[in-house]
């Protein structure tokens, strides 16, 4: 089963929610972090990273001694990668989004397949935890491609979690695509419902199952309880705001490890999930 772990912001607990569910299911278990601009579950995994592959996109390359300018590749771009100034083809990588499509166009076979390298995937081990993650290259904007390519490392686990970028963006979407289930991690404040109504709604488009944590479920006020209940969002589980785990957190420990009693919280949540995707409603 493939679950992800998504938020309409940032900072609501999403990499704790991750993390904390990948060491409570143990064995069997890999940890996607896709949030590859700023990748940070290793902070709280500290896994042994034993494999690195670059990962690239297609950009093309105009061989000027073929081309004819007839301006075919720059008329089929919709994001204007291409430009044709006199007699020579212009190309913009970074608004390149690698379709191929001039490529295909090209009457004379004057474009090739180039690459523009998008960052690295590095994979690994945590204990019996699998263990992969994306870094984006510095000044790289064009991250879905790198998402998609931590998304298919599965390497045989049972059981994915997939840590998504914060948003409702393009990478987010790549991140939660093909997923069974989404459970979308929010906050009882008027910031975190107001995200959170974005989230659900991205959700909605793709027809993933998705459930609701509340974290620091005892600050705020009730207004996202009222909106899952509206939505008919379950509340899979509420953490409340406490100092133990507010320490645990700023020190890079998972809540499993300062507080144990919390591991069967997080497999209960698993089970939770499973009856939602399997069982087609929630357990009692």
């Amino acid at each position: 089963m493939i679950i992800s772990i998504a938020s309409g912001k940032g900072g609501t607990g999403k990499t704790t929610v991750a993390t904390n569910l990948a060491l409570s299911l143990g064995k069997g278990t890999r940890l996607l972090d896709c949030d590859v601009e700023e990748p940070n579950a290793h902070l709280f995994l500290y896994p042994e990273i034993t494999e690195t592959e670059e990962v690239s996109t297609f950009i093309p390359v105009v061989d000027d001694g073929l081309c004819t300018a007839c301006k075919k590749c720059a008329e089929i771009c919709r994001f204007r990668a291409l430009t044709v100034v006199g007699e020579k083809v212009l190309v913009f990588p970074e608004l390149c989004h690698s379709c191929g499509g001039c490529v295909e166009v090209c009457p004379e076979g004057a474009i090739t397949e180039g690459k523009r390298v998008l960052g690295v995937m590095e994979s690994g081990y945590c204990g019996e935890i699998g263990f992969s993650q994306g870094r984006l290259r510095v000044g790289e904007a064009m991250s879905p491609p790198l998402i998609k390519k931590v998304r298919t490392n599965y390497n045989g686990a049972e059981t994915i979690i997939v840590d998504a970028p914060p948003g409702t963006s393009c990478p987010v979407i790549a991140a939660m695509k093909g997923c069974d289930f989404v459970l979308m991690v929010t906050e009882p404040t008027p910031f975190g419902l107001h995200d959170l109504k974005l989230a659900v709604e991205a959700v909605k488009i793709l027809g993933i199952p998705s459930g609701l944590i509340i974290n620091r479920s005892d600050i705020g006020d009730d207004q996202v309880l009222d909106y899952a209940q509206q939505e008919g969002l379950p509340i899979l589980m509420e953490i409340p705001f406490d100092r133990k785990i507010a320490e645990a957190y700023s020190c890079g420990k998972p809540i499993v490890e300062i507080m144990p009693e919390w591991a069967n919280e997080f497999r209960t949540l698993y089970r939770r999930i499973d009856k939602l995707v399997h069982g087609g409603g929630e357990p009692q």
